[in-house]
């Protein structure tokens, strides 16, 4: 682990590979996943086996994520949030052989305290807001709020909400440009 810094209180368990420039902070446990580079995981984070975190991946506090969860570059994962990876768990049965596989494309967000039911994908750019629960997937740059969540518009890239007319947008702050076609927000080149 070149220039990791891990804080004394957390653990990091043998067979975890950390990027350089990533930060585990107070508390955390990280078994055998694999983190990228300039990842940041707040205080009381857990990381189960096989768990993957793309490159610049941000945790925020008291957040547990699962074997069975991929974040690809950029995600942003609220304090609080939840991912599953059982359907439907019972404590005196074991399910291990049935985890479900959660995909968090690159650059989503995911709101405090969201809740990610497993076996979905959150398209890319998405954006879950607090409070979330979902359950089904996400497409990309779409806004979800509510529980059970639906969508309540389009985000953009850097995380402003979309006004389209005649299926053109542009972003307030970036000035990017997407289009809306068939159901699908596709950001201009």
């Amino acid at each position: 682990m070149n220039d990791v810094f891990v804080h004394e209180t957390a653990i990091v368990e043998n067979g975890a590979t950390i990027g350089n420039h990533s930060k585990i902070w107070h508390f955390c446990h990280v078994m055998q996943a694999q983190i990228g580079e300039n990842c940041n995981l707040g205080q009381n984070v857990f990381v189960a086996n096989n768990v993957v975190l793309g490159n610049n991946v941000k945790v925020q506090n008291n957040v547990s994520i699962y074997e069975g969860v991929c974040c690809e570059e950029d995600v942003f994962i609220g304090p609080s949030a939840v991912f599953t990876n059982v359907i439907n768990p019972r404590s005196f049965i074991e399910r291990k052989n049935e985890y479900r596989k959660t995909v968090v494309k690159k650059g989503a967000s995911i709101g405090a305290n969201a809740t990610i039911v497993c076996g979905v994908t959150i398209g890319e750019y998405a954006f879950i807001g607090a409070g979330a629960v979902i359950t089904k997937d996400v497409l990309p740059f779409a806004l979800m709020k509510g529980n059970p969540a639906r969508q309540d518009g389009w985000m953009s890239k850097a995380g402003n909400k979309l006004k389209f007319e005649n299926e053109i947008a542009i972003c307030p702050s970036t000035k990017e440009r997407y289009t809306l076609q068939n159901n699908r927000v596709i950001l201009q080149q």
